[in-house]
């Protein structure tokens, strides 16, 4: 006998996101898959006694959001355990919560926090900034991330724990940002970074514990925000130890697809490489799978560490001075990492921020294809800036363009960047619709926490569509390069579900695939495109069981 649904939904309006461009008004869950999609009446139909039956009172539902790039582990972090400031945020506004804090603190307990604008970190790399930190935290060390996750502010004490002084060289790959008089600052660019954190990591008490409460979180946001599926974009053996925990004990409210990490994160310390490859070779389930290699091939356009076919300006954010940037390998050596990525059966992530890594990763991934065929997954993070020429290779080479942060709209990110790059750059920046119209697969990730404290969703839908700030606005990113509201939904749920291997599991409401949808407080097709980010998530399902409810 044919077992009756557990659950059907009816009077919906149903945006199914399948290639066929489908509409339905309900659909039926059994044992966590949809099983039917349809009319109302057809699907009530077929309930049975013991059948849940809700309906939608005209409501959208669609599938769940498929997060192509984010980092849980910092994300979470960011919401469980940080000092909460705005990226919005000056110096002054920053030390007055980290004073206040601080009053709260047993002695020597460390005082971590962000978001710090990357507008407001061009304003701290002098002494005068430090003394103003170091006063407000009354002997705590203290550690700040910036909007992009790759630099810190710390302040003297952080400095002496990290046994950094003015005369300490400085890491391979980062800056210890110094005034004209070879004085430490306290701002921190790329790996050292990674010095502070291994400093702040050494101080806590209970990692695994930390991290049980870390994660859970991360994965009630991603929920609350309607994703159902992400893509961790560098992830460490004890983000993988947790999660597998989580699960089984039937905690995990979220699919993850993990990206073990090449070399060294300046986030988290930890083993990495070919190590952590081995170790991750006995994770893996229904809800975790490990299907990814992250490489680093620059930093950020912000610090002038990302790397551009052109010089920066001479003047702004740069502890340097003008440069172009560099990349982190040449393209024999980055060669040699995908190659040991995919003899191991895992797809790659690569960090190119800046147009000239986006070509040596084009060139790389291009080498591989000559040498392994299609079936390799590679994905490009960050594709802000590419040439023109290059765009049309993404598709030739099938490549994923990962497109993360939702950095197409002004924004203070934005701001940043203008005071680096030329106008020209920026107008020719996120060429979406470009890589669409070529025929790549756009996916969008919200790279959580970097460029945004929240992963939020339905801002990131809107201005793909308008390239404009969230609400309108007559200044517009790149206008040229929007989406129409269909592409943007198929960016957000089923393209990211192909670029994770997924796509014959999640990414859209048809029949066979795991009941992973949302039930949303608006119609996106009924109201005006500007008020797309004042959406909430009603309710968030995973496999057919509800994971998030909106709270009146």
């Amino acid at each position: 006998m044919r077992k009756t649904p557990d659950l059907i939904v009816v009077n919906a309006a149903v945006f199914t996101g399948d290639a066929a461009g489908t509409t339905a008004e309900a659909f039926a869950v059994t044992d966590g898959e949809f099983t039917a999609v349809g009319r109302s009446d057809e699907i009530a139909a077929l309930a049975g006694p013991e059948t849940a039956v809700i309906d939608a009172d005209g409501r959208m539902l669609m599938p769940g959001i498929c997060d192509v790039h984010l980092h849980l582990g910092l994300g979470g972090a960011s919401v469980a355990w940080d000092l909460q400031v705005s990226p919005h945020h000056g110096p002054d506004e920053i030390c007055e919560a980290v004073e206040a804090r601080a009053a709260e603190l047993g002695p020597g307990e460390w005082i971590a926090g962000g978001v710090v604008g990357s507008t407001t970190m061009e304003q701290l790399a002098n002494v005068e900034a430090l003394a103003r930190l170091d006063r407000a935290s009354g002997g705590h060390p203290v550690l700040f991330k910036d909007d992009t996750q790759h630099n810190r502010w710390v302040n003297s004490a952080a400095l002496r724990a990290m046994g950094v002084t003015d005369d300490s060289p400085d890491p391979e790959g980062g800056t210890y940002v110094r005034d004209e008089a070879g004085r430490l600052t306290g701002v921190l660019w790329e790996q050292a970074s990674r010095v502070a954190e291994e400093a702040f990591a050494a101080s806590i008490e209970d990692p695994e514990a930390r991290n049980r409460v870390t994660f859970a979180a991360a994965a009630e946001v991603c929920n609350r925000f309607g994703i159902t599926t992400a893509c961790d974009a560098a992830t460490m053996e004890p983000a993988l130890r947790t999660l597998s925990t989580l699960e089984a004990e039937g905690e995990l409210t979220l699919r993850v697809v993990a990206s073990t990490v090449a070399r060294p994160l300046l986030a988290e310390p930890g083993i990495t490489g070919a190590e952590l490859l081995a170790a991750s070779e006995r994770f893996g389930s229904e809800l975790l799978h490990v299907g990814f290699v992250k490489v680093f091939l620059d930093g950020v356009p912000m610090t002038r560490t990302a790397a551009m076919l052109d010089p920066y300006l001479p003047h702004g954010c740069s502890a340097h001075g003008p440069s172009s940037g560099e990349c982190l390998y040449d393209l024999d050596g980055l060669v040699a990492e995908l190659e040991t990525a995919v003899r191991a059966g895992r797809g790659v992530k690569i960090h190119a921020a800046g147009d000239a890594s986006m070509r040596m990763a084009l060139d790389a991934i291009a080498v591989m294809r000559r040498r392994h065929g299609s079936r390799p997954v590679f994905h490009l993070a960050h594709p802000l800036f590419i040439a023109p020429a290059d765009v049309p290779r993404f598709d030739e080479l099938g490549i994923v363009a990962d497109a993360s942060p939702y950095l197409w709209y002004p924004s203070i990110i934005q701001d940043s960047l203008a005071s680096c790059v030329s106008a020209e750059v920026i107008e020719r920046s996120w060429p979406l619709a470009d890589l669409l119209a070529s025929g790549a697969n756009v996916s969008a990730g919200s790279d959580w926490p970097a460029g945004a404290p929240l992963p939020h969703t339905w801002t990131g839908i809107e201005t793909m569509v308008t390239r404009e700030a969230p609400g309108g606005s007559e200044e517009t990113i790149n206008p040229a390069q929007r989406l129409t509201l269909r592409e943007a939904l198929v960016s957000f749920t089923r393209r990211p579900a192909e670029a994770m291997g997924l796509g014959e599991r999640v990414g859209s409401i048809e029949v066979g695939k795991s009941a992973d949808f949302l039930v949303l407080s608006q119609n996106l097709f009924d109201i005006d495109v500007h008020r797309i980010h004042q959406t909430k998530v009603l309710a968030t399902y995973l496999r057919g069981l509800r994971v998030h409810e909106a709270h009146s």
